[in-house]
């Protein structure tokens, strides 16, 4: 049986970020995508022009239905924006008893904001006591923990608030390395570094990597695993992503690097 695997996320018009990758994500690595669209943003890869956030209770009822239906193997969230979808969400998990991949999408690749500041405490109370991983980048970390002074205390600061585990990413940090640490309520259990590529395209990472960790827990991978699995995913497609020449901007990753890989769309 095919696993299967829903994201709850914003809807990317540019297709490189949002739910785009996360379905791109999920179907490139062999597990069945069903989708719940919190928010429409009109975005390319230069920047996100209007986002329109979706009425609570359609988000809700899209949860419901693929619920109600679907065998979910595993659960990525990714952009909520609003107190309202946050404790919508929150409620229509309430029952769920797989693996929960929460992405605190915050702030887009262009600068602009996805979550509201008023949703931020809202985030932490309702959602991190659902996830079973946490997977934030080095600023939604120190924005979700701001009073400890390094990743891995911040990361047990929020393991303390009600996440299970905490991916940490290091795609924002310096150095010629990028170090992914997975930090678990007995302390960090593993850590991956990957050599930092040198491109502008990276649209769509921290989306592209929860999804395939979800993914990859569909099909029932440890945490462990299935960390070192979508970490290596998702520097094959970095790898990869200047073949696509997508728009002007920050360009998406390479979600079908290992299925074909034309020069050009």
């Amino acid at each position: 049986m095919v696993a299967k695997a829903l994201t709850i996320a914003g809807s990317d018009s540019g297709g490189g970020a949002g739910i785009q990758a996360d379905l791109k994500a999920f179907s490139a690595l062999g597990v069945y995508g069903s989708s719940v669209i919190t928010a429409v943003t009109a975005q390319n890869t230069k920047a996100v022009t209007a986002v329109a956030a979706i009425d609570p209770e359609i988000v809700a009822a899209q949860i419901d239905a693929v619920l109600d239906d679907l065998d979910i193997g595993a659960i990525k969230i990714g952009m909520l924006f609003s107190p309202e979808i946050i404790r919508a969400v929150a409620d229509c998990l309430a029952n769920f008893t797989g693996p929960i991949v929460l992405d605190p999408v915050m702030i887009a690749k262009s600068g602009d904001a996805l979550l509201q500041d008023e949703a931020v405490a809202a985030l932490i109370a309702h959602m991190l006591p659902r996830a079973t991983v946490l997977t934030p980048n080095l600023p939604e970390l120190a924005r979700l923990a701001p009073t400890a002074t390094s990743p891995v205390e911040q990361a047990n600061e929020l393991i303390a608030l009600g996440a299970k585990a905490v991916l940490v990413k290091g795609g924002h940090g310096t150095g010629d390395s990028c170090v992914d640490r997975l930090v678990e309520q007995e302390g960090e259990t593993l850590m991956l570094t990957a050599p930092r590529l040198d491109t502008k395209n990276t649209h769509g990472t921290g989306c592209t990597l929860s999804a395939a960790l979800a993914a990859e827990l569909a099909k029932g991978a440890s945490l462990v695993e299935a960390t070192g699995s979508a970490h290596a995913y998702l520097q094959a497609a970095i790898a990869q992503a200047d073949t696509l020449k997508v728009g002007s901007g920050h360009g998406p990753v390479h979600h079908f690097h290992a299925l074909w890989s034309d020069n050009a769309l």
